[in-house]
């Protein structure tokens, strides 16, 4: 690690930022001591930082291998995560690259990282040094450390990895290492508050219904493109699960809602007016369809198409508002430009555009979906 800190060495990851990494790595390293495989890290971490986590961009930082890049929060989820926390003790127990832990334990006294990977752990606690923040660095495995440790946190969170030769063409709990259904009394017992970060794919009725103690659930989005779900436990008697849905770096407001309050939500139905409106991503994962016609006042067009409609524009709806009218097919003219949604139709966006000639992208939109009177288009006004 220090030899990587010389600074010819690290000028000549500088120089090399934007050169292809492939080529490069054809090459001799020109020092010694190091290889071209390990300048080559560097100069993605680099160009993944740029990206992911700017606040890394720092004289002396060290990247880990890509792996370990990819699997590492964005800086951006990670302080949102945080914006709630604080406390006395907090403990990261599946460090990883340390993303989420250095913004999640940024308003705690003490902060304990754990981590199974030595050499991942060592890159850590050099830049944690680097940026002047302090922890108690443990390499060790979780299970390792649950079962020896004495203190009592505020918060304790885990971020576990999808086991390799897990087949579940669903995604469970049991697929995760650590598994979480085998330490969840445990984990309870030495803290607080419990976060556990989890793939987009896991269904939440399933989450309730497995795990201890839930109290809220976030679905965090970074434009419209769903990157986690985010569990929070308690030992502490609760009323109900508060539920959010987060479109980050998007504009749009957070959607907020009870967990269960879908059920009970009776949508109305009609043909399309004026305004039309998408739900969002995390909306749509978060399977709250009824909800959010009741609580903007929309109409549904169809049981089973989630896009809503209104002669008066709703404002703060979390997701696309366009104001369309509903066309004849032989009203759409080859060579026109569009931008294709299809929803509840039987042609996916490619189909449409190769059997209506059309060309994709441009300012206007065509959908192509369902009412409850049958098949439908609308066309940007």
């Amino acid at each position: 690690m220090v030899k990587l800190l010389n600074k010819e060495v690290q000028n000549y990851i500088s120089a090399n930022l934007k050169t292809d990494l492939h080529s490069l790595l054809l090459k001799k390293s020109p020092f010694p001591e190091i290889s071209m495989q390990e300048i080559v890290q560097q100069i993605k971490g680099k160009q993944v930082a740029e990206k992911k986590f700017p606040f890394l961009l720092k004289e002396g930082i060290i990247f880990p291998p890509q792996l370990n890049l990819e699997q590492a929060s964005s800086e951006n989820t990670a302080a949102y995560k945080s914006e709630v926390l604080q406390g006395k003790k907090f403990a990261d127990l599946t460090s990883g690259f340390g993303i989420d832990a250095y913004y999640l334990s940024q308003n705690f006294e003490e902060v304990t990282i754990i981590e199974q990977n030595s050499a991942l752990l060592e890159t850590v606690e050099h830049n944690w040094g680097v940026l002047g923040r302090k922890a108690a660095f443990v390499n060790q495995k979780l299970e390792d450390f649950l079962n020896g440790n004495k203190e009592h946190f505020d918060v304790i969170y885990l971020d576990p990895a999808r086991r390799d030769s897990s087949k579940n063409k669903v995604f469970l709990l049991e697929d995760l290492s650590p598994n979480i259904l085998e330490i969840q009394e445990k984990l309870l017992g030495i803290s607080d508050q419990v976060i556990i970060k989890l793939s987009p794919l896991i269904d939440l009725k399933y989450l309730v219904s497995v795990l201890q103690g839930v109290f809220r659930i976030e679905i965090i989005a970074v434009k419209n493109d769903v990157k986690e779900v985010v569990i929070f436990l308690s030992g502490k008697p609760h009323n109900g699960i508060i539920c959010s849905c987060v479109n980050l770096e998007s504009g749009e407001p957070a959607f907020t809602f009870t967990f269960g309050e879908e059920n009970s939500a009776e949508p109305v139905y009609a043909e399309p007016e004026k305004f039309i409106y998408i739900p969002n991503n995390p909306i749509l994962k978060a399977g709250i369809f009824n909800l959010i016609s009741q609580r903007f006042g929309l109409k549904k067009l169809h049981p089973n198409t989630h896009i809503y409609t209104s002669d008066i524009r709703q404002n703060d709806f979390p997701g696309r508002v366009l104001e369309m009218e509903m066309i004849e097919s032989k009203q759409v003219k080859k060579k026109e430009q569009f931008n294709i949604i299809s929803k509840n139709y039987p042609l996916k966006p490619e189909e449409i555009r190769k059997k209506y000639g059309i060309k994709d992208g441009g300012k206007d939109y065509l959908i192509f979906t369902q009412s409850k009177k049958g098949k439908i288009i609308l066309k940007s006004v």
